[in-house]
């Protein structure tokens, strides 16, 4: 199973969450892929992930993760075992986050949400010091984030498998040219 985390304001609407699902589907593996729309509460974000890999082993999940969704898999990696897709993620995300405090709106479809002051201190729950096993993260990164620092990304990810894109953006705006060696990583035979 593959369990996909979306960032902050975004949604399983995302490109590149859903060219890995129609990837997926193309496998003929639809099924094994799940993309939820994560709340904005940091922990009932991570509830809903925990709750969708119960029915699966750590050898049976990996999880992918995108921006904020990145800092989520991170520490959920950290807690069960299995191994984690990280694309731009977030790595100082509590700090990163404090100024988007109060009412925003999802990208991809205008909904309104309330990013709460508490939201902030849920995330420090979820920071990850330093990770263990760096050979169960697959990081890509890409030095035109706009948003995130790609220095912070690799260094987080020291020892990690890692691609780093010269230019691109936070999007990674030609995710397609990598998204098959994403699903490898997965475990899925893509050819």
């Amino acid at each position: 199973m593959i369990l996909y985390l979306h960032g902050f304001r975004s949604s399983p609407q995302s490109s590149k969450a859903r060219l890995l699902g129609d990837r997926m589907q193309a496998l003929g593996l639809g099924e094994q892929y799940l993309c939820p729309q994560l709340p904005a509460s940091p922990r009932l974000a991570v509830d809903l992930a925990r709750d969708l890999m119960r029915p699966h082993s750590p050898e049976q999940t990996t999880l992918i993760g995108s921006s904020l969704g990145g800092f989520y898999a991170c520490w959920l990696a950290e807690q069960t075992g299995c191994p984690a897709v990280l694309l731009n993620p977030a790595v100082k995300t509590p700090l990163d986050l404090e100024q988007y405090v109060g009412v925003s709106t999802n990208y991809h479809n205008d909904e309104v949400f309330e990013f709460k002051c508490e939201y902030v201190d849920e995330l420090k729950a979820y920071t990850v010091e330093a990770v263990t096993r760096p050979e169960r993260y697959f990081l890509i990164a890409a030095t035109g984030d706009e948003v995130l620092d790609w220095r912070d990304m690799t260094a987080h990810y020291a020892g990690a498998r890692q691609r780093v894109i010269q230019g691109s953006d936070h999007g990674i705006a030609e995710f397609a040219d990598y998204a098959d060696e994403v699903l490898a990583f997965c475990g899925v035979k893509t050819k």
